[in-house]
This record gives structure tokens, C-alpha cells and sequence, in this order.
């Protein structure tokens, strides 16, 4: 538990707005929001002054609130604010913390996970935004870094106490760029330049990756962390009862009619973003629970995805990738490609890649390129906590070390990496209690038996099978062949079976 902050740090005084009481409890603080009336007030030294009013934070249902505290390597710090900011891929939200010492901290939404960022210092001049080529290298501090991100962003809301709040209703460039983890983790160096408004250097911070369970939290939002139970609602296309279980959705589907629904609006016809038939049927059912790593996880959501390779758009390949989740460790990418079973998750860092881009490096690993090519969304189901849509294409490339993968994903001004190992079909039915038997057909879960099993008549049978059905497909028109049970669609005048994104996100565009 933190330690009370010293009184003579607190400043309170009343709202210019409404005449209700507004803290500062750090000297850094600018800003803050009237918890009553909702005005923004600038501090001028002992006096408040207001300068606008802001729309009411809009509610993700996060854990987090103000007020809360916990530690940070044994710092103690308390949640004093936070800001919503709108990006061209939804919003967002950046936690405000006071550290013990004094000292401004951030904890921000990263990839379903969190970041712990601290106030940084550069030792040059910030480069514009317009110089910042995504995949690029550049270096601060004797640090390497990887531009992964740039995006204009617009404040949206904000609450409590903040070290400095943007204009409201003002475009502004935002910047992330990541550190090479050839041999550690890695880390987020974010440029924030919403002071260039006001013509003042851009804002820096440099975060690692956190988990809530490690930061000692208290506080908590008790409706949310002990049960989630979710929201409901009715869907504006359909009228079916929706149910919303995680804090972090952004997008989901409808259960009836099956369309893309996008929480980050108001409720009505406006949430409808797609309409969709039901392309697929997924192996692992929606809400299904499996043990892994010592930690229970539930599948949340799927999409299906197909690829294409690099000038031969008549060659198409699909793969599944199961969102699942657990409330201390975040989330992962369970993925099902003609390769077999994989599980994943994005990386903080990012490795380092090749001239050639034929190979990569992350924490000590060397990794081989195998497959670059265009993928698709499809077909999604399910909740997702990035704005995933049907239609949205990337440039993947495949890397992978014996049984280690690695993943990266280019959409427009980002690049995400994912970083995994295969799984043996046996782990994955033991995971979820399937029953192979049941399933019928299930070649996603028998593709990746024991290559040293004997030969036998019932692989004498596969084996024919194989050789009938590619000539079937030999002789069949080139149009999408999805069978519903399963979800390796494929189309192909050729005779590519393999590949498939390692379950990079991206496919939703923008981390936040």
C-alpha cells in the first residue's frame, strides 16, 4: 500500500464552473477535470481558471479508476486521472499516476495489455512526425528504436488531475516507436506532440511492458474484478440480446444476425459497422474454457483469415485464429493454419530485422523467414478489443526458429510483431476437452500427427483421399471453397497448403 502523500503537496480549490472542490495533489499537475460539472480548469499558480468543458469520459469498463494505487518495482503510486484520446482506429485511454517520489507516471492500453511509462528525456531534438517512416531505425539515448506507429489523434475526454491535457477538439501527431529486443524485452518510446499546439516541445515517455496481477493493485473497480458480468443490450439490426463480457471490447458480433457491432458508439444504428454471412464454423466454440500455462483461459473471439501470395492473386490459403483470455495474463492467439496449432501473443519490443528481410533476431533467437504474403480478415465472431472489420489487409511475412515463431504484421502508418511456438493438435483437444472422435471432419486437429507413425491402411486410406480430392480441386473452378466445420478455407490453381499468419493482431489496424 502506498504512503499518504505529504499535505503541503495537495492544493485544492474551488471549480470556476460550479464552486465544487478540485485537488491537485502533484506541483507538475496543469489540469484537471470538475468531477461535478465536468469544466476543465488550468492552474495559474494558486488560482483556477476555466477553459472549457469536456464530454464525460466514455465508459470501457476498465478495472482501473481513480484512486486506485499500487507498485511499480517498490514504488508506490496512486491513479490521479485520465485521459480518452480518439484515433482513426478508435479510442483510448491513458492512465495518469503519481508516484511516491513526486515523480508523473502513465499507464496506458497496449495490445489487450498495459504499459508502465515514465517521463523521458531525449538527447536530441525530436524529429517531425512527417520525418517518421514507419519500419524505420533511429535512436535516442544510445537506444535503438523502431518506428511502429504514427497517428493523428484528438482529445476526447478526460477526467481527474493530469500533468498537461491537449486542446479539445484539435488534431494532433502521435508517435510510438519500439525498441529492438534482439537479447531483451523491449520497450515503448511514445511521442506525444499535442504541446507543439501550443508550440512547446513534444512530450516523451518510455514504458515496459506490465500485468495488472504484478503491480499490487488496490482499488480496483470491485463490480468489474470480481465478476465480470458484462453489459446487455439489444442489437440495433436485429433486435437479439447482446451480451458485452470484457472491459476492453471494442467490437464484437451479434450472435443472431451475425453483424460487426462497434462499442466506441452510441447505441443505435450508427454501432452496425458490417454485415456478414456465417463463412465459418469455429473448431473451438465461443465462451469454451482450456487450461494452459497454469492459467485458465476462454475463447472470446475468432476471425478467419486468407492469404494471398505476393504477385499470384490466384492463389488463396486460410487459416483461424481464436482470441483467448485470462484476467491476470491478457490475451493470446490460439491459430490454426495447414501447418498446425501455434499460440501467440504481440511483443513490446520489436526484433530486429534483417536488411533483406529474410530473417530476424528477438531476445537471443535467431529466427528464418519462410513465408511473406497479403492477408485478410473475413469473417469474424466474437468479442475483440481492437476495432477488427472485415476487409482489412496486411503485408505478413512468417519467421521461425524449430518450434518458435515470430510474426510480422505492416497495415498502413503500424507494424506489430507476434511471438509464439507451435502446439501438437494433443495439446490443444486436451486443452479444451474436445473429442476428436466427435468431430467430423476434423483434419485441423488429426494435420499434425507424429510424423514417425508407422504406416498403416488407414493412412493408405488418407493417402488416397488426399490424391482424390486434389484432383478434384485440380478440376474444380477457382471460387472460395469454405467448408462451415471447418476453418481452412482455400482457393488455389496451384498447390500452396501451408502458412497463415502466426496470429499477428493487426488486422484491427491501430494497438490502442
Amino acid at each position: 500500500m502506498m504512503a499518504e502523500l505529504a499535505p503541503q503537496r495537495a492544493y485544492q480549490a474551488a471549480c470556476p464552473g460550479c464552486g465544487a472542490p478540485v485537488l491537485f495533489r502533484s506541483a507538475q499537475s496543469t489540469h484537471a477535470v470538475c468531477g461535478y460539472c465536468q469544466s476543465t480548469v488550468v492552474r495559474q499558480g494558486e488560482v483556477l481558471a476555466r477553459i472549457g468543458k469536456l464530454a464525460e469520459v466514455f465508459d470501457d469498463h476498465s478495472p482501473l479508476q481513480v484512486g486506485a494505487t499500487g507498485q511499480h518495482k517498490g514504488m508506490g503510486f496512486v491513479v490521479v486521472g485520465r485521459i480518452q484520446y480518439q484515433s482513426s482506429q478508435g479510442p483510448w485511454s491513458e492512465w495518469a499516476l503519481l508516484q511516491d517520489d513526486g515523480q508523473p507516471a502513465t499507464l496506458s492500453e497496449d495490445n489487450g495489455s498495459y504499459v508502465y511509462s515514465l517521463p523521458f528525456a531525449p538527447d536530441r531534438p525530436v524529429p517531425l512526425t512527417m520525418d517518421l517512416r514507419t519500419g524505420a531505425t533511429t535512436a535516442f539515448a544510445g537506444m535503438s528504436f523502431v518506428v511502429s506507429l504514427v497517428d493523428s489523434v484528438t482529445l476526447r475526454s478526460a477526467q481527474g488531475e493530469l500533468p498537461h491535457l491537449p486542446p479539445v477538439g484539435q488534431p494532433f501527431d502521435w508517435a510510438e516507436l519500439r525498441s529492438e529486443a534482439s537479447d531483451g524485452p523491449g520497450q515503448v518510446l511514445t511521442l506525444d506532440y499535442a504541446p507543439a499546439l501550443q508550440s512547446l516541445p513534444p512530450a516523451l515517455s518510455l514504458g515496459e511492458e506490465v500485468r495488472l496481477e504484478d503491480l499490487q493493485m488496490a482499488g480496483l473497480r470491485e463490480d468489474i474484478t470480481r465478476q465480470e458480468q458484462g453489459r446487455q443490450f439489444g442489437c440495433p439490426s436485429c433486435g437479439a440480446p447482446v451480451q458485452v463480457v470484457l472491459s476492453s471490447t471494442k467490437r464484437l458480433t451479434c450472435g443472431h444476425c451475425h453483424c460487426v457491432l462497434d462499442l466506441t458508439q452510441q447505441l443505435g444504428p450508427e454501432m452496425v459497422v458490417a454485415q456478414q454471412e456465417i463463412l465459418v464454423q469455429p473448431l473451438i466454440a465461443l465462451g469454451s474454457e482450456g487450461s494452459l500455462q497454469g492459467k485458465t483461459w476462454q475463447v472470446v473471439g475468432f476471425q478467419h483469415r486468407m492469404g494471398t501470395e505476393p504477385g499470384d492473386s490466384d492463389e488463396h490459403f486460410g487459416w483461424g485464429e481464436y482470441l483467448i483470455y485470462n484476467r491476470q495474463r491478457g490475451f493470446q492467439f490460439l491459430v490454426d493454419s495447414t501447418e498446425g496449432w501455434s499460440l501467440v501473443k504481440p511483443t513490446t519490443g520489436v526484433p530486429k530485422l534483417s536488411p533483406m528481410a529474410d530473417s530476424a533476431k528477438y531476445l537471443g533467437v535467431n529466427y528464418k523467414r519462410q513465408y511473406q504474403y497479403w492477408a485478410e480478415t473475413d469473417y469474424v465472431t466474437g468479442e475483440f478489443y481492437w476495432p477488427v472489420q472485415r476487409g482489412h489487409r496486411t503485408f505478413n511475412r512468417d519467421f521461425a526458429a524449430g518450434d518458435k515463431l515470430l510474426n510480422q504484421e505492416e497495415a498502413g502508418s503500424e507494424i506489430t510483431w507476434s511471438v509464439g511456438s507451435k502446439l501438437n493438435a494433443e495439446t490443444v483437444a486436451s486443452m479444451f476437452k474436445l473429442d476428436l472422435a466427435r468431430i467430423q471432419p476434423a483434419p485441423a486437429l488429426l494435420r499434425d500427427a507424429a510424423p514417425n507413425a508407422g504406416i498403416n491402411w488407414v493412412t493408405l486410406v488418407v493417402l488416397l483421399a488426399i490424391v482424390l480430392m486434389a484432383v478434384a480441386v485440380l478440376n474444380a473452378p477457382d471460387e472460395p471453397d469454405c467448408d462451415p466445420n471447418t476453418q481452412n478455407c482455400a482457393t488455389s490453381s496451384g498447390s500452396r497448403s501451408s502458412g497463415g499468419s502466426w496470429g499477428g493482431y493487426s488486422s484491427g489496424g491501430s494497438h490502442k
